[in-house]
């Protein structure tokens, strides 16, 4: 594969080069507004004895109010955090021993997240930051992807090849640089990492020298069998510390097994890492897939706990064991900022959660980037951050070590579309890992190409997913109303409902790169498209059930698709016969308004019956759709990709385009 990066970049024009970058991604915040911080302005800079003195003047605050400034140098600094009560904006930035060259930057913080970076007039040459480096300063990188999906292949996602040849890059500027993921590593993924199990994700995890992974919902989409494959697998640590001890030992392949937490020790750094996974996903694999049979042959389920007993447990038992800085790994989402206050399962559990440095989220597939107070006193912030799933970005995060405490961290968000740009070490040459990424792709890549290239239809114009908050999880969606009609109209009952999560790509996909360029992928339309798209859209092996459901029923399974984690959970409900209105604002169980048929007429909450089409899996509870959907009842009938794959067939046979369908107003969002 041909590098990307054609020449050298220093970290100066790396500081500058993301400045321009967040210019243009990070609107420019007002007075007496819920915003991100304006940037700072004026930042200038100078030799001190001891390190870069720094000042800068803060621009109009916002609310929520600035916390504080971050001031650092790019990949390989010493960022230091000054809090924003402290009396003027001056600060010694410290500097490494081996510290690369680079600009000052400062950033405001506040709880939505960083201001754009304004960067020093002064930059410095890695010779003249060795004059006034310290031993007693440390950097420490880490590296962090969440919700990758199986996404390898490079495209709108890194890839292998490409996360593999940044991250070595990334690492030549600290010694100490440390990798993690924080779930749903696999699991709806696209058919190069499905059809083979999941295999492929694996090695491309371990070719990217992944150290720890936590668990993710997505990781049980399988039987714990296939989990323990997985383990077996991996070149790297797996954390759960919060499944239970009994359970992790059921999580083992030979010599390798799970833990709650993992020490590593590189750079001259000991870090503790500890994972924790959504307690969602009992109702979000299939049922059975947490099962295990424990040391005296009893079967029992893994009891995913809520909370954060069980994570700061472990971060004390890291502490206990030597580790100088601790990283949390959760399986849980930011949902969005609003009445200024940064809200989501993943802000709750962070400001509750004691003793870590850094606390990554994952799960709503969005991203997001913040400090918040530590509970101790005298310590510096907490950095908290979370990406966007399929690998189109990870997260690069500097954390500065002065005498053994830690005195500052930074963040950046890495992005695909960005990558020539923003990546530190760029090289002029393929690398070696270039070219192992490339092949370990192409190995699978060439056993799918006959089975999925082939076309299955084309469709009028490219089928919408994702957005923030994603379109599929917050309201009604184009492929989320072509199937619910789909399979209403194909087994004749009342309603349809499926579950947006399910949707995990648009279509044509992106994560599905064909091998035949002569198919069409992009422009005005009609567009081709293949089996591999199909199996990406849709890549579960859902099973299409039909059954009966009551009105007050149906009430019931309305409230828990527009529930407590929207807009960011996959359970929100697409639909087909019928109409509904909700208000997200009211309490969970009584968000739903109004339901009615196509017609007007009325739903009510009753003991009335209707006919219903939907997916084994929602039947039977998943997704959180518990004793509404009569599993006594259901009939299961063939696999939703075969409906799916046949549709476009047929539309195709008879010389049609699979029509784009608009949105008809089926979906609500009121209040």
């Amino acid at each position: 594969m041909k590098s990307l990066r054609n020449k050298s970049l220093g970290l100066g024009s790396l500081a500058l080069a993301a400045s321009l970058l967040l210019s243009l991604l990070v609107p420019s915040a007002q007075a007496n507004t819920y915003s991100l911080p304006n940037a700072p302005v004026s930042v200038t800079s100078k030799f001190g004895s001891s390190g870069i003195v720094v000042r800068w003047t803060p621009a109009t605050d916002v609310t929520p109010a600035v916390t504080g400034y971050v001031i650092s140098a790019g990949a390989g600094s010493c960022p230091i955090f000054v809090p924003a009560k402290k009396r003027g904006n001056i600060v010694v930035m410290p500097v490494v021993v081996g510290q690369p060259a680079g600009t000052p930057v400062v950033q405001a913080v506040n709880a939505y997240g960083f201001s754009k970076p304004t960067a020093s007039t002064t930059s410095y040459t890695a010779a003249q930051l060795a004059k006034v480096a310290s031993a007693s300063n440390k950097n420490v990188q880490f590296l962090q992807l969440s919700d990758l999906h199986g996404a390898i292949e490079a495209g709108a996602s890194f890839g292998t090849a490409g996360l593999a040849s940044n991250w070595d890059a990334d690492r030549k500027v600290s010694a100490a640089t440390f990798a993690f993921t924080s779930g749903d590593n696999i699991g709806a993924a696209p058919p190069i990492s499905t059809e083979f199990e999941e295999m492929p994700t694996i090695e491309s995890l371990n070719l990217i020298k992944l150290d720890a992974a936590g668990f993710g919902n997505h990781e049980h989409d399988r039987n714990l069998a296939h989990v323990q494959k997985v383990i077996g697998a991996s070149d790297f640590q797996w954390l759960a510390a919060n499944y239970g001890d009994d359970a992790l030992k059921a999580l083992k392949s030979g010599a390798k097994a799970a833990k709650s937490f993992t020490i590593i020790d590189r750079g001259g750094v000991k870090v503790g890492v500890v994972g924790s996974n959504t307690p969602e996903t009992i109702e979000q694999v299939f049922p059975g897939n947490l099962d295990y049979t424990d040391e005296a042959g009893a079967k029992k389920t893994i009891q995913i706990q809520a909370g954060v007993v069980g994570i700061n447990k472990a971060i004390a038992d890291a502490r206990a064991a030597g580790a100088q800085i601790v990283v949390a790994l959760i399986h849980q989402g930011w949902t969005e900022n609003s009445d200024g206050v940064a809200k989501g399962v993943f802000n709750t559990l962070s400001s509750e959660i004691k003793g870590a440095d850094a606390i990554y989220g994952g799960h709503s597939h969005q991203t997001f980037g913040t400090l918040i107070p530590s509970s101790e006193r005298g310590a510096a912030p907490i950095l908290l951050g979370q990406v966007r799933n399929g690998g189109v970005e990870y997260t690069r995060s500097q954390i500065c070590m002065k005498s053994g405490k830690v005195v500052g961290s930074s963040l950046q968000h890495v992005l695909k579309a960005a990558a020539p740009a923003v990546t530190t070490g760029v090289v002029s040459t393929v690398t070696t890992a270039d070219v192992a990424g490339a092949a370990l792709v192409k190995k699978y890549k060439d056993q799918l190409t006959t089975k999925l290239d082939v076309k299955i239809g084309q469709v009028s114009a490219v089928f919408p997913r994702g957005g923030t908050p994603a379109v599929e999880r917050a309201g009604e969606n184009p492929m989320g109303i072509y199937i619910a009609d789909l399979l209403r109209a194909k087994y004749k009952t009342d309603f349809a409902i499926t579950n947006g999560g399910g949707i995990r790509d648009t279509f044509p996909a992106k994560a599905y790169i064909p091998a035949n360029t002569a198919l069409v992928r992009s422009g005005a339309g009609p567009l081709d498209v293949t089996l591999g798209d199909a199996l990406t859209v849709y890549p579960f092996g859902n099973q299409v059930a039909t059954t009966v459901v009551s009105g007050a029923n149906l009430w019931k399974a309305l409230e828990n698709g527009v529930g407590g984690n929207y807009p960011a959970d996959g359970r929100f409900p697409q639909v087909s016969g019928l109409k509904f209105s909700f208000d997200s604002s009211k309490p969970v169980g009584s968000r739903i308004v109004e339901v009615t048929k196509n017609d007007g007429t009325p739903i009510a909450k009753d003991a009335k019956e209707y006919t219903l089409t939907t997916l084994d899996f929602i039947i039977y509870g998943g997704d959180g759709y518990l004793e509404v959907f009569s599993p006594a009842k259901a009939k299961v009938y063939g696999a939703l990709l075969d409906i799916f794959v046949d549709a476009l067939k047929a539309d195709m046979a008879a010389g049609k385009v699979t029509q784009l369908p608009a949105l008809d107003g089926r979906v609500k969002k009121v209040g």
